[in-house]
């Protein structure tokens, strides 16, 4: 798999899930200043984000969660403007009305950030049966976590797009942990994949640490999808390394399970394939380093120094 890969597709995933890791670091850092709105991390979880996207095209549409930040940049959003959204600046994405909960980027095809625990699995479902109608190409990637999985609404939307065909890629995160409950606690199952077979949907679990078999399983289930216009389950296993929330000191999850979490980094391990690979050797990385903190200093400098929203743009764009 790894003779697939060019060292440059290396770097630039690197790079990217280096910048994923420290814009979720920054914002735990400004939370602890206060006067910050909390939100809900996926530190951990950068190989999945990273690798699905890759393998994604421009036709391609995506939903996805409470923990987005991740999808959004590996998709190209730009740290500042993600940010200043978070602040409610008017800079931010959708004008500072969303925060971290509700973002959309129209021109990077991200359609919805769902706060609602798999409300993107219903709504996907709904774009792909759009697209099937208006006969528009690419599928529909919808981004949600075990804990989703466990609600009624993604057997739903399974029958539903098997039933009637539609072009979706549901990607289930599984980072074992339901916001404070242990997956274990409310699933018999070791993979959600294995639920697909029940809809006569292909399913397959990948490791999540892993952004290049992420890459290829991604890669093989989109060419699925293109060729024959249905839905095709994919879970990447996975661990979320920083609690629900970004005030929350993980002080119920087990020290061990942590720690052996934690020995499978996906960006330790990316920089040590990128090591042997030979794109980069260690002075090349610690310039990678400098570059990605340069990027986030800029991205909080622009953040801060935004103006907020003027009253005057209160009712706008908004529905009711």
């Amino acid at each position: 798999m790894l003779a697939d890969i060019r060292d440059g597709d290396a770097v630039r995933m690197l790079e990217r899930m280096l910048l994923v890791r420290g814009y979720e670091q920054l914002i735990v850092a400004l939370g602890k200043g206060g006067n910050f709105p909390i939100t809900c991390s996926a530190l951990g979880q950068e190989a999945s984000a990273v690798g699905v996207m890759s393998a994604l095209g421009e036709a391609d549409r995506i939903l996805t969660n409470h923990r987005s930040a991740g999808h959004l940049m590996a998709r190209g959003a730009e740290p500042g403007r993600l940010l200043a959204e978070v602040m409610g600046k008017a800079t931010g994405y959708c004008g500072g009305k969303s925060g971290s909960l509700h973002i959309s980027v129209k021109e990077l095809g991200v359609l919805l950030t769902s706060t609602i625990v798999g409300g993107e699995l219903s709504l996907a479902t709904g774009v792909a049966l759009s697209k099937k109608m208006l006969k528009e190409p690419g599928v529909v990637a919808c981004f949600f976590g075990d804990g989703a999985a466990c609600e009624g609404v993604f057997h739903e939307s399974l029958n539903l797009a098997s039933a009637w065909a539609l072009p979706v890629l549901y990607v289930c995160e599984n980072n074992q942990w339901q916001a404070f409950v242990s997956r274990r606690e409310a699933m018999r199952n070791e993979h959600v994949s294995d639920w697909a077979a029940g809809y006569r949907v292909p399913g397959r679990t990948v490791d999540g640490n892993d952004v290049f078999a992420v890459r290829e399983a991604t890669q093989e289930a989109v060419r699925y999808i293109r060729e024959t216009g249905r839905p095709y389950l994919l879970e990447t296993c996975t661990y979320r390394l920083a609690g629900h929330y970004s005030l929350d000191d993980q002080a119920y999850v087990d020290a061990q399970e942590l720690a052996d979490w934690r020995a499978r980094d996906p960006i330790l391990r990316l920089r040590e394939q990128v090591l042997a690979m030979g794109p980069l050797d260690e002075a090349g990385l610690e310039a990678l380093d400098a570059r990605v903190a340069a990027q986030l200093d800029e991205a909080r400098r622009f953040a801060l120094e935004s103006p907020y929203p003027d009253v005057a743009a209160l009712t706008a764009d908004v529905l009711a």
